[in-house]
């Protein structure tokens, strides 16, 4: 399954997977955007994100690990 910008939540439960000890409020943009860049199913332009696409993914990684 390819993760583009557009899916938060499937970005979110993919990082869950590869940073299982990390608290998402705690993850500096730059650093979740290298990490998202990274996994194996991303598929996007790495320079077609938004600091609110990287909000969102944010918010969504939060709810997933935390819900």
């Amino acid at each position: 399954m390819s993760l583009y910008w557009n899916d938060p939540y499937e970005i979110a439960q993919a990082l869950i997977q590869s940073h299982p000890e990390q608290d998402p409020l705690e993850v500096p943009f730059t650093t979740m955007h290298k990490w998202i860049t990274e996994l194996a199913d991303f598929d996007d332009d790495p320079n077609g994100v938004s600091e609110a696409k990287l909000e969102a993914v944010q918010m969504a990684w939060y709810e997933e690990a935390t819900g």
